[in-house]
């Protein structure tokens, strides 16, 4: 059964490092089950909103609450049901692999062996050996085993697939997060800041795409693919396009490329207009909006 109460509630967060606010303003709520994407360029503010939500970090203003929770009070009860990959990693140097695991499963009421096993044998890591001898993608698949066997309610994941191979980062994104929300739907919720927004397309249930500490778009992944179209024409010559509706147009000779605002109809009549020889219409990926922030930053300004 899913809970009313949001899992991750953010509302006007301001952090500032000494004159400069890294966050500004931001607010987002994520609900349970999800998995949501916080998308941003370095230095948006990403890594600074995860910390004020899991206490590292203190807020300047603004409120946040984890599963209803204030993080600064209640920060024992919210890190229990909670596991969070930094980008960057850092073990023990003296433990082993195996050390390392049973550490992290010391602190967890519930663990999951077959898991950690599964796991182990996927990510081909030795469990004798050292953690200091661990390469960065290593390193990564421990931390991320790390995460995964406690089974939490939330999984909170800044740029978890860096250091990864590209066989087994989509490998980890479609089979591991896939089968640990499938494993209880509506409970488990991934909070995940990534760069590599289209390995993530088809679990993304919603993003928010920040940028200078504040949000610029936050919406559901499928009716951002709805508004969101990509049209391209073949012209029978080239001509100049008068399409004030468009949120972007480039043109090439007679080839046109155009980006749509929910309003892809208005504009694909206007170009049968010119009796177009191709004309064709997708939906833009995530990664595709995130890439024309700056376009929709104008747009919805």
């Amino acid at each position: 059964m899913k809970s009313e109460t949001p899992i991750i509630e953010i509302q006007n967060l301001v952090r500032r490092y000494g004159k400069h606010d890294a966050v500004n303003g931001l607010s987002l709520t994520v609900q349970a089950g999800k998995c949501y994407g916080f998308f941003g360029r370095n230095g948006a503010g990403k890594t600074t909103t995860i910390k004020c939500l899991l206490n590292l970090l203190r807020a300047d203003s603004g409120r946040v609450r984890v599963f209803g929770l204030d993080p600064r009070k209640d920060e024992v009860v919210i890190k229990s049901r909670i596991a969070y990959v930094p980008d960057v990693v850092a073990f023990y140097p003296w433990m082993t692999v195996r050390d390392t695991l049973e550490y992290y499963a010391s602190f967890r009421p519930h663990w999951n062996r077959d898991i950690e096993n599964d796991l182990l044998k996927r990510f081909q890591l030795d469990a004798a050996k050292k953690t200091t001898s661990l390469s960065k993608g290593q390193r990564t698949h421990l931390a991320l085993i790390g995460a995964i066997c406690p089974e939490p309610e939330l999984l909170v994941l800044d740029e978890p697939t860096s250091g990864l191979d590209p066989i087994v980062r989509r490998e980890f994104i479609e089979t591991v997060i896939g089968a640990y929300q499938s494993g209880d739907p509506g409970r488990r919720t991934v909070f995940v800041s990534t760069h590599l927004i289209s390995e993530f397309e088809g679990l993304i249930d919603e993003f928010t795409i920040v940028e200078g500490g504040k949000n610029l778009l936050t919406m559901e992944a499928d009716a951002a693919r709805d508004r969101f179209k990509k049209i391209r024409a073949r012209l029978p010559q080239a001509l100049p396009l008068n399409l004030p509706g468009a949120l972007s147009v480039k043109q090439n000779g007679r080839e046109v490329e155009i980006l749509a605002n929910g309003n892809s109809e208005q504009l694909l009549a206007e170009l049968q207009a010119h009796t177009p020889e191709e004309l064709r219409v997708e939906a833009l990926s995530l990664e595709e909006i995130f890439v024309a922030s700056d376009v929709l930053k104008k747009a919805l300004s």
